[in-house]
């Protein structure tokens, strides 16, 4: 009898814990769009605060400039997102990638981000486990939206910096 009552609970607990799965993996997505909504509007801000004659400003000879390093977020964002997590067109070209005026270099940053926002938001969450082949080797999807992440607030560290360095302070961080 007890043996029949727990083979019976099987597949009531295989539905829970997958129903937990998805879940979870629509938490971590909704966090990963949040987040992305509030490093766009963070890195806008500190963009915006930086005078266009200070674009081509390095903090060392051999660093990118302010400008640079804006333009090395869009594509990398433009980069994951279309080969990685969609299918879609990559909407920073090899033509933004020269951008040296702060309109200029503010719109392309601007529609990229709309772009992996986008993707973010159409993203299937059961794709999340999915590997793909990265030129670091293997990774899966969650992965690619954890450097999505990490690869924009390494370089907003940079251009806090930047932005100190020519007496701007900072915007508060926009964070989760």
């Amino acid at each position: 009898m007890k043996f029949l009552f727990l083979k019976s609970l099987g597949p009531l607990l295989l539905f829970s814990f997958a129903a937990q799965a998805q879940k979870t993996e629509a938490l971590f997505l909704d966090a990963a769009i949040l987040k992305l909504k509030h490093a766009k509007q963070y890195t806008m801000e500190m963009a915006s605060l930086m005078p266009e004659d200070k674009y081509s400003f390095k903090a060392n000879p051999v660093e990118m400039s302010f400008g640079g390093q804006l333009l090395h977020i869009a594509s990398n964002m433009g980069w994951l997102c279309s080969s990685y997590l969609s299918t879609r067109q990559n909407p920073f070209s090899k033509e933004d990638a020269k951008l040296t005026n702060k309109k200029d270099i503010l719109l392309a940053l601007d529609k990229t981000y709309d772009f992996a926002i986008d993707v973010l938001q159409h993203f299937d969450a059961n794709d999340l486990a999915d590997t793909v082949s990265f030129f670091a080797g293997p990774m899966n999807k969650l992965q690619i939206i954890n450097l999505l992440s990490d690869h924009q607030t390494h370089h907003q560290g940079q251009i806090i910096v930047y932005l100190r360095l020519n007496g701007i302070k900072p915007p508060d961080y926009v964070g989760w």
